[in-house]
């Protein structure tokens, strides 16, 4: 059975801004799904609207894939001080496209930040290596796949690089 017109729609939160051209979708990041026979439309500014003409049970499949690639693209995080205990804390937003806020409280004496050179890194600083190690492993942990196969769900936040802090 074919059937004659299938949409889908995906809203956009505020404060995303995205551009569709040629069948890439870009935001911050970009995704090429050119490969797909999906016709794309940006009816208003925060809504995008997905198309298939005459496409069979599989490939209307497709565009609920689709519309849940585009939704789960951002994984965001934010660092904030406690004020309370003086120690920072990492909240996790948008992993794997889940609605559950991650929050890890960081030891004392921590210091969190967003890498100015490199995108997507957050270097842990401290006095401490079991304090720093510590908080990096627990940021590692609560980002873990869970029920699903680790080789095709490579979402995460990993530890890329340890060392000592070295003055030039």
């Amino acid at each position: 059975m074919k059937y004659i017109h299938s949409e889908e729609e995906l809203e956009i939160p505020e404060g995303v801004k995205v551009s569709i051209k040629t069948r890439n979708v870009v935001g911050k990041l970009s995704k090429s799904l050119g490969h797909l026979a999906v016709s794309f439309t940006h009816p208003k500014k925060n809504l995008i609207k997905i198309e298939l003409h005459h496409g069979s049970r599989k490939s209307v499949a497709t565009i609920r894939t689709v519309r849940t690639l585009i939704y789960n693209f951002p994984i965001n995080v934010n660092i904030d001080k406690n004020k309370d205990t003086d120690c920072y804390e990492v909240e996790i937003r948008n992993f794997i496209g889940e609605k559950i806020v991650r929050r890890v409280n960081m030891r004392p004496g921590v210091n969190v930040e967003a890498s100015k050179s490199t995108k997507d890194e957050l270097l842990l600083t401290g006095n401490s290596l079991e304090d720093v190690s510590q908080s990096a492993a627990d940021i590692q942990q609560i980002c873990r796949v869970r029920n699903k196969d680790i080789r095709k769900f490579l979402d995460g936040l990993y530890v890329s690089e340890r060392g000592n802090i070295t003055e030039d």
